[in-house]
């Protein structure tokens, strides 16, 4: 019977849900030393961002898994989220950080959001034109295009003034223990407006998931599709790198998660499990690190360890294959 239970996708998401509330418990009460109203302010914050970050790469994973067939691809290997880094440089550049200061910050984030997803779809256009068919050459162009896109956005840092390179900088390294709160609304509204676009396309996702040909003859228009959900995947991408900075694993690591717990390949399951398993890393994470352990390393460095080693473990199992 319990055997039965657990081989349940709705039971294996209903227990990784317990333990993510678990997770949250914990990062709200443990080592409380002050007055709740400072906790809710300042622990309150920060657990609203990470619970944002983990929902866009963990939903953003899955769907760009989904669009390109593959579970070794991400967004992060791709190079988005080092795109969002270049795009955030160049509207700096453009406009400037004094005008730019006089912005609201749901313009100026919407404006960057707005170009990304503009640019991340001609990137994917270029990358899954059909003219690539091997994964590892895929993966190296991903790459390439990644430190393409980190060294121009460090020229255009340079040629910025002091007050404007510490407005760039703020999204260029992955820190999970100081993310951006001062961005949550706009972060959450978009979020927000992505998984709205995501319901639009939702019933797409399994039929996608069995490949383009498939998709086809089941009535399914699979370029309009497709670049809807990558739109989708662009701004999640954005969220989660405005408020944590770029990450290269993280996704990997939590979208692998997901489909290893749920043991299966439908979206209703594998979507919130990669949410609750990225909530999990990160609060959890943070909990154990910082308030268990009292240990200054840094969460981000050992889940992208984590996810080093699972994509050299899946890409040494495909090369076997």
């Amino acid at each position: 019977m319990v055997l039965t239970l657990w081989r349940q996708p709705a039971v294996r998401v209903l227990l990784l849900a317990i333990a993510a509330v678990l997770c949250l418990l914990g990062f709200m009460t443990i080592n409380v030393q002050t007055d709740w109203a400072f906790i809710l302010q300042h622990r309150g914050s920060r657990l609203l961002a990470l619970l944002l970050a983990a929902s866009a790469i963990g939903l953003s994973t899955v769907l760009f898994q989904t669009i390109t067939h593959s579970r070794l691809l991400t967004p992060a290997l791709m190079g988005f989220d080092v795109l969002f880094v270049l795009v955030n440089t160049l509207v700096l550049l453009i406009f400037g950080g004094a005008e730019l200061a006089g912005w609201p910050n749901s313009l100026r984030v919407g404006l960057q959001m707005l170009l990304m997803v503009g640019l991340a779809l001609l990137l994917f256009r270029l990358l899954f034109s059909g003219s690539v068919r091997s994964l590892h050459l895929m993966i190296l162009l991903g790459m390439l295009a990644g430190m393409l896109f980190r060294e121009l956005s460090e020229l255009g840092a340079r040629v910025l003034d002091p007050s404007e390179f510490g407005i760039s900088s703020g999204v260029r390294q992955a820190s999970f223990s100081r993310v951006n709160t001062e961005l949550l609304a706009v972060s959450a509204v978009a979020l927000t407006l992505g998984g709205l676009l995501l319901l639009r396309w939702r019933r797409y996702l399994d039929v996608l998931s069995l490949g383009r040909d498939i998709a086809v003859n089941l009535g399914v228009a699979h370029g309009r599709v497709v670049l809807g959900i990558m739109a989708v995947v662009a701004i999640m991408v954005s969220v989660a790198t405005v408020l944590v900075g770029p990450t290269l694993f993280f996704g990997l690591l939590i979208a692998n998660l997901a489909y290893w717990i749920t043991g299966t390949q439908r979206h209703r399951w594998t979507l919130p499990a990669s949410v609750l398993a990225g909530i999990i890393c990160l609060v959890g994470g943070q909990v154990l690190l910082e308030q268990l352990l009292a240990s200054t390393l840094p969460l981000a460095l050992v889940i992208e360890l984590a996810g080093g080693l699972l994509f050299i473990a899946l890409l040494l199992r495909g090369v076997r294959q």
